[in-house]
């Protein structure tokens, strides 16, 4: 083995050993140090068209390939009930892929799953929707990041319980929405954990304190925000009619929204 070659061998195994844990060598410097540089975006190995959904049960690896959608998946829209390019049944393990534009509605998780370094290039409707119907329902999405999202990132139509942690997410509108008006509501539990937040965004989490939801914030840093208006707990009042939900203030309070000015750091 020549010198020129010696470095890189600590390097590749700690990449392995990181996208193993659905991570990336520049989520952990972002985590560690949040003065080093913003988190690393993955280039893909080779690229897919999706025409039609891919129903995933049990445990699914693309081995950092890029997915995209083509036909009835493909138009790039707004438009709300569009097809997802994934549907992952209860429990299943979605890993290490990039989702490009078209994104359509992303990822749909019918109960239970885990979404681990998974990277959304361009958000399309949402990247991801929470659908399970348990109160004992628990969506981790670990590592990875999401760009722009002109609305939401992460949909909470579901019950259970959202684990977000060492994500990145860019330019959105909301990273994680309770839904505010679906025709059934639940408790949601929100969990966010060394997020980073890039402006422009609007909010970082929104839930319903009259269906008694939660939102935790542990590790927050939020760049390029000077102005600081990026509101990272937005509290509303839910409903089950389809209307627009009324607001219902923000920040921390300790039963709806949890955390504390130490918890959010601005760079």
């Amino acid at each position: 083995m020549t010198s020129a070659t010696r470095p890189r061998t600590p390097r590749r195994a700690l990449t392995g050993a990181l996208a193993t844990l659905g991570l990336s060598v520049g989520m952990v410097l972002t985590t560690a140090a949040p003065s080093a540089q913003a988190a690393t975006w993955p280039s893909p190995n080779g690229s897919q068209g999706v025409s039609s959904t891919i129903s995933v049960s049990g445990t699914k690896d693309y081995g950092m390939k890029r997915l995209y959608g083509t036909g009835d998946l493909g138009s790039g829209g707004q438009d709300e009930d569009q097809g997802p390019l994934l549907k992952l049944a209860d429990g299943a393990v979605l890993k290490n892929v990039i989702l490009g534009a078209p994104a359509a509605d992303g990822v749909h998780c019918e109960g239970s799953c885990t979404l681990q370094n998974v990277w959304w290039e361009d958000v399309g409707e949402d990247a991801a929707t929470f659908k399970g119907k348990s109160s004992g329902a628990v969506y981790t999405v670990s590592g990875g990041g999401a760009k722009e999202a002109s609305d939401k990132v992460f949909q909470f139509n579901g019950a259970g319980t959202l684990n977000v942690s060492n994500f990145a997410v860019q330019n959105f509108g909301t990273f994680v929405r309770s839904c505010g008006n679906c025709s059934t509501q639940y408790k949601r539990t929100i969990n966010l954990n060394s997020i980073e937040v890039t402006w422009k965004g609007g909010r970082i989490a929104g839930i319903n304190t009259n269906y008694g939801d939660s939102a935790t914030l542990r590790n927050i840093t939020i760049v390029g925000d000077s102005s600081k208006k990026i509101v990272p707990c937005q509290k509303y009042i839910g409903n089950n009619t389809g209307k627009e939900p009324s607001s219902n203030g923000s920040g921390p309070d300790g039963t709806y929204c949890k955390y504390s000015s130490s918890d959010i750091t601005y760079r």
